[in-house]
């Protein structure tokens, strides 16, 4: 090949492993060229051979890599936490509260797990240090959240004035306002750092009554949804609850690493070892050296 192409790159072994496996992933030249695969760079058809396993997820990835313009490192991303699983699979009311086929459009707009990885770099897990750690991060947190979502606000003010003339006015406050751009709809999200209560839906479901009544243009905008974000449910508890309130609301999972991946890891105890044995070996390079020698008796 590299004498009949003298002026092309590309003719490694490496590739050319990688040139069968696609050839018999996708077996014929014309179905090849029909395939959304084909428009995707190299790098990213070897991503797709490499990570999945099954034709079905390969073009799975591959139409949502083309779609939405993913870079290799983001295709690598949602592939390592399991993208396809995930979506849609958060437990809603959509199909009750949202008339069809707005119900169906919200169901695909969210998902259960969620995997925010750069949530591993703190150290304090409470809510508010959850929150800080998304906005620090503001870009990987909305790349999580899914295509489409824009940020409005963080700790968002909700003022519900008294009827009573004179009367003071409630003040709520929603850990995060978004908006979705496609679907046109403002998105209120929650956080809880611990398992799943009835209480939390409740209160969410306020949150979003309230910004569908003072925010939404209902002209232009769908109806607002609400997501909340738990380290833990309890499936049966989710699903009464959700039954037992109108406002549309979906309960998902958040965390810092998949199980999967958070296995592969070396554990604390493990990089400690690394470290202290590292250290170890410097400072006898730095003994065994003239140089140090010397600084010393100096």
């Amino acid at each position: 090949m590299r004498r009949e192409f003298p002026e092309q790159r590309g003719w490694s072994t490496r590739n050319l492993l990688y040139m069968r496996q696609a050839a018999e992933t996708w077996d014929l030249d014309l179905e090849f060229t029909q395939q959304v695969v084909a428009r995707l760079p190299w790098g990213h058809v070897t991503i797709l051979l490499d990570r999945l396993t099954t034709r079905e997820e390969r073009d799975w990835y591959a139409a949502r890599a083309a779609e939405n313009g993913w870079s290799r490192a983001v295709l690598q991303h949602q592939i390592k936490v399991g993208l396809r699983e995930a979506l849609g699979a958060a437990s809603t009311n959509f199909t009750g509260a949202l008339e069809s086929p707005d119900s169906d459009l919200a169901q695909q707009m969210v998902k259960d797990p969620y995997v925010f990885e750069h949530l591993a770099l703190i150290e304090r897990v409470d809510e508010r240090s959850v929150e800080q750690a998304l906005m620090d991060r503001l870009t990987d947190t909305l790349l999580e959240l899914g295509r489409g979502m824009a940020f409005v606000g963080r700790q968002v003010r909700l003022l519900v004035p008294d009827d009573k003339p004179g009367g003071p006015a409630a003040e709520l406050v929603a850990d995060l306002l978004l908006f979705h751009i496609y679907q046109r709809r403002f998105v209120v999200i929650e956080l809880k750092v611990g398992d799943f209560s009835p209480s939390c839906l409740g209160q969410l479901g306020t949150y979003v009554a309230v910004v569908d009544d003072q925010l939404r243009d209902s002209t232009h905008h769908a109806a607002t949804v609400g997501i909340l974000l738990c380290t833990g449910k309890h499936d049966p508890l989710v699903r009464y609850a959700l039954a037992s309130t109108s406002a549309p609301v979906a309960v998902a999972e958040f965390q810092g690493l998949p199980a999967r991946v958070r296995e592969t890891l070396p554990s604390v105890e493990e990089l400690r070892a690394v470290v202290v044995a590292e250290l170890g070996s410097q400072r006898a390079g730095l003994r065994a050296s003239p140089s140090a020698e010397s600084c010393d008796s100096a």
